[in-house]
């Protein structure tokens, strides 16, 4: 948990690249789109259980742009800054944990994280699809780069989470 409120003020301080609207697989950053049956959340735990899969989210607030700019604004008034660095802020107020199934199907969309065994070669390859079982092994390890500390964009169809897209943290 300190992890996670940790790396959420880190980047929110000292981030060092700004947000814009791009598209995927081109080298540029493009917002998830924000829409009624898509949350965001840190990924607490994931497992199987009985031959189905959970995750046990901490469900945030994610802002990004001008949304972020007025928030940000509004809670870190004394900071003498404008505006929110890099163009995102994470409000994480209700630090609850909500379980929840996963389909078998489930689409998961990563931005980053160590392919290589060699934490100096990760780079961003914007919404890679991954195998579930990949990106079980890849949240349950705890190697140099922990992906607990990246927000997920889980798309929550019927109560059971559909897809997964990995919000990327400068």
């Amino acid at each position: 948990m300190v992890n996670k409120l940790l790396i959420s003020i880190v980047a929110v301080l000292f981030g060092i690249m700004s947000f814009g609207s791009i598209t995927a697989n081109t080298g540029e950053y493009t917002p998830v789109p924000v829409d009624e049956s898509t949350r965001v959340a840190y990924v607490d735990a994931i497992y199987r259980a009985d031959g189905d899969c959970y995750i046990d989210a901490d469900f945030i607030e994610w802002y990004e742009g001008e949304a972020a700019n007025r928030i940000f604004r509004e809670r870190e008034a004394d900071s003498g800054m404008d505006e929110a660095p890099d163009g995102y802020y994470i409000v994480n107020d209700d630090q609850a944990i909500e379980r929840l199934k996963l389909a078998p199907d489930v689409k998961v969309l990563m931005q980053i994280y160590d392919r290589t065994d060699d934490i100096a070669e990760a780079d961003v390859v914007w919404n890679e699809q991954i195998a579930l079982d990949k990106f079980i092994s890849l949240m349950t390890d705890n190697g140099e780069m922990n992906l607990r500390d990246y927000p997920y964009h889980l798309t929550i169809e019927d109560g059971v989470i559909t897809k997964i897209v990995q919000q990327f943290i400068p």
